[in-house]
């Protein structure tokens, strides 16, 4: 059975997901759209130089029309963020562009998954299946798993271990009311409360570093984009092969951790062939929780202010 995906957005995320994608998955074609519709044809034509290397794909510029008959459509397109602006800042200005990509998508006939990474992205992948109607399944967005692998990196620097040794995730928002799951976090096979060189200022430290990383190296190079592409390459990679694997991700809530909103947000999700198979209601303690529905009630206030018709 072939393997389709269609990229919608072209720029740092999208091309170097291609690339990521390409180079860890057997894609058997690839269509890349984008606003500015020579970029897409440039990169088609420098992606296909790699096939040598990592295997035949059919790869080229295209139209939403090609969605007809994906698997997968991955979304990166969006207004960037700027120095100093929040993920919620660009709500508006990103709503508005995922208004015109969802409907012509849905219309050509496609019946694959929705993968989300512009920002807000909990918001934007709400957006995306009420917009689509789609399954809540089929409609993934990567949440805090760039958070995630951010905290795993910053852990291991401060404790001189390998980033293998980390067990830890960030839950909540992609944003500014996530949270890191430090109680329940493990560190070379112990909880992480027995490393007594790490203070509880320090974890204070490390949670608002964790937040303002992608600002400070959207300061110095214009842009976030290696993380988060091999994380949608993993995700899609998952899809495409059906093989489960878990990570947290903008999931569909419903009821986990109390929380009474319709909506997605960071949380453990298990995807494979189908999507989101099962969404993971970790274990917290009552701090945490306490964050967590704090966490869905900010973005529950969001989605109350969006026109979505």
């Amino acid at each position: 059975m072939s393997r389709k995906v269609l990229l919608v957005g072209d720029g740092a995320v999208g091309s170097t997901f291609a690339n990521d994608l390409l180079q860890n998955t057997q894609v058997d074609e690839l269509v890349i759209t984008d606003v500015v519709k020579e970029k897409p044809i440039g990169d088609a034509m420098d992606l296909e130089d790699i096939t040598p290397f990592v295997g035949s794909c059919n790869i080229h510029a295209g139209e939403y029309t090609d969605a007809k008959d994906a698997d997968v459509v991955v979304i990166t397109a969006g207004v960037p963020r700027k120095p100093g602006e929040t993920r919620l800042d660009l709500v508006n200005k990103n709503v508005k562009i995922l208004k015109s990509i969802v409907q012509p998508i849905v219309e050509s006939g496609f019946d694959g998954i929705f993968v989300v990474s512009a920002n807000p992205v909990d918001i934007l992948t709400t957006i995306t299946q009420r917009l689509s109607g789609f399954p809540k399944n089929k409609v993934i967005g990567t949440g805090t798993s760039l958070d995630s692998a951010r905290l795993k990196v910053e852990l291991a620097k401060r404790l001189n271990l390998s980033v293998k040794e980390i067990t830890s995730i960030v839950l909540g928002e992609h944003g500014d009311t996530s949270f890191e799951n430090f109680d329940e976090t493990v560190v070379d096979g112990k909880p992480l409360s027995k490393f007594s060189e790490l203070t509880s200022s320090d974890l204070c430290n490390i949670e608002s570093y964790i937040r303002q990383k992608g600002g400070e190296i959207i300061k110095n190079k214009g842009a976030t984009f290696y993380g988060i592409a091999m994380m949608l390459a993993k995700i899609v990679g998952a899809i495409l092969e059906n093989k489960a694997i878990v990570l947290p991700l903008s999931a569909p809530i419903n009821g986990e951790y109390g929380i009474k909103h319709d909506l997605y947000l960071g949380t453990p999700a298990v995807i494979d062939g189908t999507g989101i198979s099962s969404v993971i209601e970790t274990k917290l303690s009552e701090r945490e929780l306490a964050k967590m529905v704090d966490s869905a009630d900010r973005m529950q206030k969001i989605l109350d202010g969006i026109e979505l018709y």
